[in-house]
C-alpha cells in the first residue's frame, strides 16, 4: 500500500470541493471517496489502486431510504447493503433487489459496503487484480493478459479486444432491471442518470468503467414506482453456494394478464462486461404466453449476441437456463 493523506467531511459539498482542491493542489493526483471500503481497500493493499488522498465520506447525511412523491424510493448512497436488503418497502416492492442483495457477499460485508460503493465495485478479473500482468482497464495499452489466459468466469457479451473484465455486481443487475436513476454531485453541480446510461462498454477505453467524472460523489439512487401487478425475481449460478461471484444471473420483472406477458424486463449477471440488459428477451417475452417455450425463446434471444472466449464458452448455456428459469419461477 502506498502512503496517502486522510480527511473527513461531514457534507456532500465539502467532499466535492475537497477532492477538487485536493486534485488541483496535488497536480491531478488521484483522489479517492472511502465508505465501507470494501473493496477500495483491498484493491489498495494489492497497490491495483494508489490514491494520493482518501476522503472518509461515513458522516454524510446520505444513509436513508425514503419514499418519493411518484411512489418510488430514495435510497442514499450510504445505506449499507445489509439495511437495503431488508428495508420493508425493498422486500415488498422491489424484491429482486432484495434478493440480489442477500446474495452477494458474506453477512460481514453487507453489513459494511454501501449503495454507492456497490455501483462503483471493480472487476474481480484475476488479471486486473494482479500487478505483475498486462491489463488495460489498470494500465491502458499495456494488453488484456485474460484474452489468451484465463477467462473461465469473465464476459461473454459487450466484450472488445481490449478487455472481457465482468461487472461482478448483484445489485447493479436488479438495478438495471428496476430502470433505476443515479444521481450524481460533481463541481458542475447535480445530474441524474439512468443506470443504463451510467456504466460503460470497454470498447477502446476499458479504464473507464462508468460516467463518473474526477470530484464526482453519488448521493442517491432513485427507483420508479414499481409496475402495477409485476412479480420479480432475481437467480444466482455460482461455483459455491456461499460467497462467491455469479457465473450466471438472471434478473427478471414481468406481469401477466389472463396467461400472457404485459410486461417484461430482463438483465443479466456475470456474463456481461457491465450489467447486461436485455432487449432483445423482453422483446421476445412481450405480448406472449406464460410458457416455457416463450421462456426458453427468449432466452436465446439473450445469448445471441455472446461471444465466448477459451474456457468460458459453458456460459451461453448456463446464462440462458438461468434465465428461463428465473421466468419459471416468476410466473409459477
Amino acid at each position: 500500500m502506498e502512503p496517502f493523506t486522510f480527511s473527513r467531511v461531514t457534507d456532500a459539498g465539502k467532499a466535492i470541493s475537497t477532492a477538487a482542491k485536493s486534485s488541483t493542489a496535488q497536480q491531478g493526483a488521484e483522489v479517492r471517496f472511502v465508505a465501507g471500503g470494501t473493496t477500495l481497500i483491498d484493491l489498495m493493499k494489492l497497490n491495483v489502486e494508489r490514491p494520493t488522498h482518501v476522503i472518509d465520506i461515513n458522516h454524510l447525511p446520505l444513509a436513508d431510504v425514503e419514499r418519493t412523491p411518484e411512489g418510488g424510493l430514495k435510497i442514499g448512497a450510504l445505506v449499507r447493503n445489509a439495511d437495503f436488503a431488508h428495508h420493508p418497502l425493498v422486500q415488498r416492492d422491489y424484491a429482486v433487489l432484495s434478493q440480489a442483495l442477500l446474495s452477494g457477499a458474506s453477512g460481514q460485508l453487507r453489513n459494511m459496503a454501501t449503495t454507492g460503493g456497490n455501483l462503483l465495485q471493480r472487476t474481480r478479473c484475476m488479471y486486473f487484480r494482479d500487478t505483475n500482468m498486462p491489463c488495460n482497464k489498470r494500465e491502458p495499452g499495456s494488453g488484456c493478459s485474460a484474452i489468451e489466459g484465463l477467462n473461465r468466469t469473465l464476459a461473454i457479451l459487450g466484450t472488445s479486444a481490449k478487455c472481457i473484465a465482468t461487472n461482478p455486481s448483484d445489485m447493479n443487475v436488479a438495478l438495471t432491471v428496476l430502470e433505476a436513476t443515479v444521481v450524481i454531485r460533481g463541481t458542475g453541480g447535480e445530474r441524474r442518470v439512468p443506470v443504463g446510461e451510467f456504466f460503460l462498454l470497454p470498447g477502446d477505453t476499458p479504464q473507464r468503467e462508468t460516467v463518473m467524472m474526477p470530484g464526482d460523489l453519488i448521493t442517491h439512487v432513485i427507483l420508479p414506482p414499481p409496475h402495477k401487478g409485476a412479480r420479480s425475481h432475481y437467480l444466482k449460478l455460482r461455483d459455491r453456494a456461499s460467497y462467491e461471484f455469479a457465473l450466471a444471473s438472471a434478473a427478471v420483472v414481468i406481469a401477466v394478464d389472463n396467461g400472457s406477458i404485459t410486461h417484461a424486463r430482463v438483465a443479466l449477471g456475470g456474463v456481461g462486461t457491465k450489467p447486461w440488459r436485455s432487449p432483445e428477451a423482453e422483446q421476445a417475452l412481450q405480448g406472449q404466453a406464460a410458457n416455457e417455450h416463450t421462456f426458453a425463446a427468449a432466452a436465446q434471444a439473450a445469448l445471441r449476441q455472446a461471444k465466448p472466449q477459451s474456457e468460458n464458452g459453458f456460459k451461453i448455456e448456463l446464462a440462458r437456463r438461468c434465465v428461463a428459469h428465473a421466468l419459471s419461477t416468476v410466473t409459477a
